[in-house]
């Protein structure tokens, strides 16, 4: 009979960056959907209420969640625990290269080996870290639209997507790539927990992961 022990992998940090993210997210599409197509009668804007200006409230205090949780991340990924820091999740070591081929091969079912460790598989961090690099284009884009004439944001914003018209499409462009990557992300950490006994799911409210005891 297989015997674990439990380990600290996650910081207090690291989950309030998760969960920041994850409701900023909610908060973001919902709106932004809204935004881009009001579903309510126009003949109640600046009547009885006033539900474009409450939308844009609501995307604006969430789009200033989503950039805080990005700053966390942004620092564990230099000055986290050793599960949390960039280097970890880089396929530049034997290690993390047979680790990606590995979790490949077992997410294809082609193979059943597991490559238990720590912190995250290589194909989910890099996932992570494109979808982080993701995000900050999405925080520049959507500063760039708030304040397209503070020098700050219109430099870059200029620099980067020419207009502001190239801004707005790419910005809800990768909106999309937010739900979908949610809905993955939430299979796949369901589909680990039921095949393999980490604790995945608990680990992001406890921080405690389990690993076969040497």
């Amino acid at each position: 009979m297989a015997t674990f022990e439990k380990q600290q992998c996650w910081s207090v940090l690291l989950r309030l960056f998760h969960w920041m993210f994850a409701l900023s997210i909610v908060f973001l599409v919902t709106t932004g959907f809204y935004i881009n197509n009001p579903w309510t009668n126009t003949m109640i804007e600046g009547s009885a209420s006033f539900p474009m200006a409450t939308m844009r409230f609501i995307h604006f205090i969430a789009a200033y969640t989503f950039s805080g949780a990005v700053l966390i991340r942004l620092f564990l990924y230099f000055f986290g625990n050793a599960q949390e820091r960039v280097w970890d999740i880089l396929p530049i070591t034997g290690r993390n290269l047979n680790n990606l081929k590995m979790t490949l091969l077992q997410y294809s079912y082609i193979s059943d080996k597991h490559d238990e460790r720590l912190g995250h598989n290589i194909l989910a961090g890099l996932t992570y870290l494109f979808t982080f690099f993701v995000a900050v284009t999405m925080i520049i884009s959507g500063f760039f639209m708030l304040f397209p004439e503070v020098p700050f944001w219109e430099g870059w914003g200029l620099a980067i997507f020419g207009s502001q018209q190239s801004a707005r499409f790419l910005h809800h462009l990768l909106m999309w790539w937010f739900m979908i990557f949610a809905v993955i992300h939430v299979y796949l950490c369901i589909w680990n927990d039921a095949k393999a006994p980490e604790g995945i799911i608990s680990s992001i409210f406890t921080g405690v992961k389990f690993t076969h005891k040497s």
